[in-house]
């Protein structure tokens, strides 16, 4: 009977163990619709929307504290992702929010830079590089294009830029519009 009473209280044990770990390991934080929008938002951490960040933002979304037009770098097809995954009628992107454009990252003009640290500490991301009274430089791979370092510069030595277009990135033109390359290879032939 001892026995018994022994082995009962061992596999309780150990199941209450194992339930425990199982809690802990496989835990949810927050809501899902809001991970589901943050997720379609194209994390550019721009406050463009009004917001902090794409996280905030997201949450204001499903609490309907805030509509699904309101993110530039996401444009239309961020609109349509959150329309479709929320159930709403898509909208124009608010205009007071800005316009949709094509990605852009910062380069610093390195011979121009002083060293003031105001860039990096208006990045959101951690993508530029440097030290006080040292020159900076953008880690464009990290760069979102959110723009928040161009207006602290004092000396003006932070510009957007697009990115030249790389073999995963490059997109064919769209209807109706020439490239140069194009006419030059008309005109030649």
């Amino acid at each position: 009977m001892l026995a018994a009473v022994i082995t009962l209280t061992s596999l309780a044990a150990l199941f209450g163990v194992l339930l425990g770990f199982a809690a802990v390991r496989f835990r949810t934080d927050g809501d899902p619709v809001v991970e589901k929008v943050d997720g379609l938002l194209p994390q550019t951490q721009c406050a463009q929307c009004g917001f902090p960040g794409c996280r905030p933002y997201a949450e204001a979304i499903v609490a309907g504290e805030a509509d699904i037009n309101r993110c530039p770098p996401g444009g239309e097809a961020t609109i349509r992702l959150l329309a479709d995954l929320l159930d709403r009628e898509p909208r124009p992107l608010d205009p007071e929010r800005g316009v949709e454009k094509p990605k852009e990252v910062a380069i610093i003009h390195e011979d121009l830079c002083i060293g003031c640290t105001l860039c990096i500490q208006a990045c959101p991301v951690d993508a530029i590089l440097g030290a006080g009274k040292q020159m900076h430089t953008v880690i464009t791979a990290e760069c979102t294009g959110c723009e928040l370092c161009v207006e602290p510069c004092p000396v003006d030595c932070v510009e957007m830029i697009q990115p030249p277009p790389t073999v995963t990135a490059w997109r064919w033109p769209k209807p109706g519009s020439r490239s140069p390359a194009a006419g030059r290879v008309a005109e030649s032939g």
